[in-house]
């Protein structure tokens, strides 16, 4: 037998966001003046409390095994998180801790899909789903929506996408890349659809806490007995409490689901850090001006940023409601030319851009949205600046 990869790797795609912010480290390293707008993590350290509560964890030896799908005292701190914030009654048994909010993805995927599985997924989407969807022997189905109902899927849509083979939906809100929130009652015409289609809702609120002016974060699962029994929500502390590199994400769901994805973790990883989950329960059960802190920081960030790209030529965006990204249509952009040269995709402007400006914005492709761009601020208002300034330029040399 010749010693070659499985089919299922070599069909896994590399990630577009992590290649470009390579690139932009590696131009640092050498030197260069980059601007990065590819940061998909808050630019905060991690509040001291939560800091000081790992630390208290070490000294106080807490450094073995866990059980694998977490301790029962953070899982009642996410119980209580659930109730309080997102209007969600669930017990310990209905809560799996992981290492971080992908592997809660991973987890999930691959305990409710069966080979051939569809899974639909509303497109602009995190690049991670359709590949975690078929890593799990899944097919993701993309649901394409657009600009003028700032990117959301409606019933419309997937009652198009949806087949014999349908088995789920995912919802990210607030979404990655575009900042739009669902709102109660396009939620509620979604459940109703998901409920009679008698299918899983697996809820991505990786940034519910990251929500700006009047917009309100809704948890699908608070809208109803049926549906919340078809929900799987999922949750971390990465983006709300600058915690990316503890890698703790969590989910709640029915109990039957939660009790298989414990049985797949303490085969594949066992417990996540001991440590990383006393600072958990700290973030979700300590002070909470931190999360104010950054929301204020990010929301001065988010509207400069819309002010400036909105009246850019070329190119047009909505105001995003929540996360930390601002979402840009450029495909009038790449209908132009650039030093004589038709600049025809995304790619090939993230290209550019880095390569002539020192500028990194991620390319959308992997997204399912060609033509596009992603601009994150979760950097300093000063980078901002100084970025949006160049990619003004850039475009204004476009003819």
């Amino acid at each position: 037998m010749s010693l070659e990869l499985s089919k299922k790797a070599l069909a896994v795609k590399p990630s577009a966001t992590l290649a470009i912010t390579a690139k932009a480290k590696e131009l640092k390293a050498a030197g260069e003046d980059v601007v990065g707008f590819g940061a998909g993590e808050p630019d905060f350290n991690t509040p001291d409390n939560i800091c000081e509560a790992a630390i208290k964890a070490i000294k106080d030896g807490f450094t073995k095994y866990t059980p694998a799908s977490g301790t029962n005292s953070l899982k009642e701190a996410v119980c209580k998180k659930f109730k309080d914030f997102n209007g969600l009654d669930y017990k310990p048994s209905q809560i799996v801790i992981s290492n971080g909010g992908k592997h809660v993805l991973t987890n999930i995927f691959n305990v409710i899909l069966n080979p051939g599985d569809e899974v639909m997924i509303p497109a602009p989407y995190w690049l991670s789903y359709p590949e975690m969807v078929k890593m799990a022997d899944g097919v993701p189905v993309d649901v394409i929506t657009e600009f003028d109902n700032e990117y959301k899927a409606t019933v419309a849509d997937f009652e198009k996408a949806f087949t014999s083979k349908t088995k789920a939906i995912v919802l990210n809100t607030p979404s990655n890349p575009t900042g739009m929130l669902y709102t109660k009652e396009e939620l509620e015409a979604i459940a109703k659809f998901a409920v009679e289609k008698d299918i899983y809702v697996v809820s991505d609120e990786m940034y519910e806490y990251l929500t700006y002016g009047d917009a309100k974060h809704v948890s699908i699962a608070s809208l109803g007995d049926e549906i919340y029994k078809r929900t799987i929500t999922v949750s971390g502390v990465a983006k709300s409490y600058a915690m990316t590199g503890w890698r703790i994400g969590y989910c709640g769901a029915p109990e039957n689901v939660a009790k298989a994805m414990s049985a797949v973790q303490s085969h594949a990883t066992s417990n996540p850090n001991s440590i990383a989950q006393k600072a958990t329960e700290e973030a979700l059960l300590g002070p909470q001006d931190s999360i104010a802190m950054m929301k204020k920081e990010f929301d001065e960030r988010r509207k400069y940023m819309y002010g400036r790209v909105s009246k850019f030529p070329h190119v047009s965006c909505h105001e995003p409601q929540g996360a930390f990204y601002v979402f840009v249509d450029a495909n009038e952009a790449i209908k132009l030319s650039y030093k004589g040269e038709k600049v025809n995709s995304a790619a090939r402007l993230a290209e550019i851009l880095i390569d002539d400006y020192k500028t990194a914005v991620i390319p959308c492709e992997s997204f399912a949205a060609d033509g596009h761009f992603r601009l994150s601020y979760a950097i300093s208002m000063e980078t901002i600046k100084k970025g949006l300034d160049r990619i003004e330029e850039f475009l204004n040399e476009l003819n």
